[in-house]
């Protein structure tokens, strides 16, 4: 059964769509299979990903608005293991033929609920927005990842995104955990970036993960060549920190797994 988790933060620019597509990366190579949902109308990860989001006959839009079967909209990327549900600019148009249908706030939940068993984790990529996508992507996962941007308004942002979280768990009956705050952009020379990074673990302790993820040319020219990170220049500092997040986020399942009871023990 697949961990899902979603990466999520109402500002955009935070890294949500890099974090997404390259932590897939990273986790697949490492062996695990993993499928990479699309929830932003503007399909930055589709196109980071050498698709053609136009081109694409059935997408996400098609499934949550239409009820296409999931595996009929799963697209295979050239990573083994690595699968992606697309996205295209239809997508905006979901929110408003949602709207008025009974638990719309669970479409994306009952959508994935069919193919979870297919990975070892789903990842979602949800829009710069606090509106009905990033709500469904918010009810269907497991445990979120906040990536946040060294810069002034860091905490304010992330603030306002936990007030969000305890209405969906207050309101919608679901428990979704923060698996943690993801530092990006992340500057060692800039003097503000280093004390964002200090006031966000001192404000989440246990809570930021020790993986920092740095400015990098590199991750901003790996999309236009429709690749990932792992594939463009896995050696550069982005590729590295990217690595780092991967092992760290399977080394903390190991840590709070617990081995189902067995038989044999009785």
């Amino acid at each position: 059964m697949a961990k899902i988790i979603s990466i999520v933060n109402q500002k955009g620019g935070t890294g949500k769509t890099t974090t997404a597509t390259n932590l897939a990366a990273f986790l697949a190579a490492l062996g695990k299979y993993i499928l990479l949902v699309d929830l932003d109308p503007q399909a930055n990860a589709t196109s980071g990903l050498g698709f053609e989001p136009e081109s694409i006959e059935r997408n996400l839009y098609h499934s949550l608005a239409e009820n296409v079967y999931p595996e009929d909209i799963i697209k295979k990327t050239n990573l083994f293991g690595y699968d992606l549900m697309p996205s295209s600019g239809d997508l905006a148009g979901t929110a408003v033929e949602l709207v008025n249908l009974p638990e719309r706030e669970f479409k994306l939940y009952n959508l994935l609920h069919r193919v979870r068993t297919n990975y070892d984790y789903i990842l979602i990529d949800c829009p710069p927005s606090l509106g009905l996508l990033t709500i469904n992507g918010l009810t269907a996962a497991d445990e979120i990842i906040v990536p946040v941007q060294c810069e002034y308004y860091a905490l304010e942002g992330l603030g306002q995104l936990l007030k969000t979280v305890n209405l969906i768990q207050d309101n919608l009956g679901r428990d979704v955990k923060i698996k943690g705050a993801l530092l990006t952009m992340f500057d060692r020379r800039n003097k503000l970036a280093r004390q964002v990074a200090k006031e966000i673990r001192l404000h989440f302790p246990g809570y930021v993960f020790e993986a920092v993820i740095p400015r990098c040319v590199r991750l901003a020219e790996a999309p236009s060549f429709g690749k990932t990170i792992f594939q463009y220049d896995m050696a550069s500092q982005g590729g590295k920190a990217y690595r780092q997040l991967a092992e760290e986020i399977i080394k903390l399942e190991k840590e709070f797994y617990i081995p189902p009871k067995s038989n044999f023990l009785k």
